[in-house]
């Protein structure tokens, strides 16, 4: 298959890989997208040496994350509002986004300590809102961004926080300063080239800052079958342990934590934190 070519830029450059799973039909729960009238056909390969798993099909998926995303995920503006309230209303043991915030939040603070007084977040790929929402309330200072101009004015207008519609590779960190923390929370799956929207986030770092990233955990998930949502077809990646680290270290980036987890909605997560490479925590 010809297509989207997803990419860790590994040393050993695709010659561990072993075909794993094959779809000829969206499994259950995906996402109706509009293909064009391509075939629904695509798989994954999956590297024997690094435990990463790497989409392989030919279909268009290029314009997916502008209105249709929006459109076909959550039935527009109004869809988004009426997410955001139901999922923040939910009690912290039913909710994904308490415990990310909790663990970001314990994290931040055996990092910088009293050192931390103005604490600033960039959010990236920030969804509905759910968790810069959660950050704002918790006293951090967010800026989020998204791709799409339509989900950057639902941010700003319910969940409050300072929004843009712009790629993180984009951003002059002379006009928009610098990050306590940039969070990846279940983005870097679903773009080609992980290692380099993640590098991206290098120059936008302030002093002893941290990046946090969630993505699928490829190995928990498989071992339940094809059908896990892991495996949708939005995400052209799904982790290990080991390509979490290997992605972070491409990027210039030293993982400090990488921690697995089932989150309350049923996901298979891995979470990891980064610090500039070379840098004394």
């Amino acid at each position: 298959m010809s297509g989207p070519q997803p990419t860790l830029r590994c040393a050993c450059l695709g010659r561990h890989l072993v075909a794993a799973f094959r779809y000829d039909a969206p499994p259950v729960g995906e996402t109706r997208f509009a293909l064009g009238g391509a075939s629904y056909a695509r798989a994954y390969d999956r590297c024997t040496e690094c435990g990463h798993w790497f989409a392989r099909h030919a279909l268009d998926l290029g314009r997916l994350y502008e209105r249709a995303y929006v459109d076909a995920t959550y039935g527009g503006p109004a869809g988004m509002r009426e997410r955001l309230q139901r999922i923040l209303a939910l009690p912290p043991e039913r909710s994904d986004n308490a415990g990310r915030v909790a663990r970001l939040c314990a994290f931040a603070s055996a990092r910088f300590g009293r050192r931390m007084t103005e604490r600033r977040l960039l959010d990236v790929g920030a969804g509905v809102g759910v968790f810069p929402a959660a950050m704002k309330a918790a006293g951090w200072a967010v800026v989020a961004l998204e791709p799409d101009p339509r989900t950057a004015e639902h941010l700003r207008q319910s969940a409050g926080v300072e929004a843009q519609a712009a790629p993180i590779a984009a951003l002059d960190p002379d006009r928009v300063g610098r990050f306590d923390a940039i969070t990846f929370n279940k983005v870097l799956e679903h773009v080609e080239d992980p290692v380099g929207m993640l590098a991206a986030a290098r120059p936008l770092l302030a002093g002893g800052g941290f990046v946090y990233a969630e993505v699928p955990d490829a190995e928990a998930a498989a071992a339940e079958g094809a059908g896990r949502e892991e495996f949708f077809i939005e995400h052209h990646h799904v982790f290990s342990q080991a390509s979490l680290s290997i992605m972070g270290s491409g990027a210039g980036l030293a993982a400090v934590a990488v921690e697995r987890l089932r989150e309350p909605s049923g996901k298979f997560t891995l979470r990891g934190f980064f610090e500039l490479a070379g840098e004394p925590t």
